[in-house]
C-alpha cells in the first residue's frame, strides 16, 4: 500500500521541509502555491490609512507519495522541519493511494515512485 501525505505550511518553511525530505530519501514532491485559512481565520492590515482584512493567507501545499514503511518517518520529518510553535503552522493530511503510474516507462506502484 501507498500513501499520500499532504502538507499545508508556512512558504518560508518550504525549504526547510525539502531539505529536510531529501536527507530522509525522499525523491519527489510536488509544491504548490496555496491560499487558505483555518483557526487563523486570516488578520487585519493597514494600507495608506485604511483597514484590510485579508482572509486568505499565503500557505504552501506540499504533496509526497509513500510506501507505508515510510510514512511516519515523513509524517515526522515534515512535522518537525515545518512546525514554528505559532499560530497557523499548517496540516497534515494522509490519504491511500489505490495506483501510481509512471506515464514514461509504465512502471506501476512503488516502482513508479
Amino acid at each position: 500500500m501507498m500513501k499520500l501525505v499532504v502538507a499545508i505550511i508556512k512558504p518560508f518553511k518550504l525549504d526547510d521541509v525539502r531539505s529536510a525530505l531529501s536527507e530522509a530519501g525522499i525523491q519527489g514532491m510536488t509544491v504548490t502555491e496555496v491560499k487558505g485559512f483555518g483557526r487563523q481565520k486570516g488578520h487585519t492590515e493597514l494600507y495608506r490609512g485604511a483597514e484590510y482584512v485579508i482572509d486568505f493567507l499565503p500557505k504552501v501545499k506540499l504533496e509526497v507519495a509513500v510506501e507505508d514503511s515510510m510514512l511516519d518517518q515523513v509524517v515526522e520529518t515534515v512535522s518537525s522541519a515545518a512546525m514554528t510553535g505559532k499560530v497557523g503552522d499548517g496540516k497534515l493530511f494522509v490519504y491511500n493511494i489505490e495506483q501510481i503510474i509512471r506515464i514514461r516507462t509504465g512502471e506501476k506502484d512503488a516502482d513508479a515512485i
